[in-house]
């Protein structure tokens, strides 16, 4: 089945993080592919240091969009890609499927738009799609849509993402 964690709230990645885990307490095979994240971030200590997921993602920080360069959003597609490519080569391999935050690099087109389609509408597995603003393509495949709305945020008040609390 397919599963949307969307909106504008935080808990989208730390909801498709708790998936991944659940499913691995059952020995299953995931595959856990980060967008747009390089950085360092709390969850990746864990997710590698379970045998049965697999964490793939770009080996740099490009940070927002907008500040990206020509060269830095060229690099950050080709590896997101390259990634995709993968994806459609091995997803029959695993249990679960997590996309973390593909709605951005899609939007964003710093995706293949089509290697994205495919792999939704080719997928066998659980597969969990997070980010803002999914197209309605999205919504009409999905068997699950949670909607995760921000009411108030520390950010809003001039406080920086905390580690450990949003990354």
């Amino acid at each position: 089945m397919i599963h949307i964690y969307c909106g504008d709230g935080k808990g989208k990645t730390t909801s498709a993080v708790g998936l991944a885990v659940r499913i691995a307490g059952y020995e299953k095979r995931i595959l856990f592919m980060q967008f747009l994240k390089g950085g360092e971030t709390g969850e990746l200590k864990l997710l590698n240091a379970c045998n049965d997921i697999t964490v793939m993602r770009c080996d740099k920080e490009y940070g927002f969009f907008g500040s990206m360069s020509d060269t830095e959003k060229a690099d950050i597609i080709e590896c997101h890609n390259n990634n995709l490519q993968y994806v459609t080569e091995h997803m029959n391999e695993f249990d679960l499927i997590v996309m973390d935050e593909i709605f951005a690099a899609y939007n964003y087109d710093l995706a293949d738009k089509m290697l994205v389609r495919k792999i939704v509408s080719n997928c066998k597995c659980e597969l969990v799609l997070t980010g803002r603003n999914p197209e309605q393509w999205f919504i009409d495949r999905a068997d699950y849509v949670s909607e995760i709305k921000k009411i108030k945020h520390p950010f809003d008040n001039g406080i920086d993402a905390r580690k450990g609390i949003e990354y």
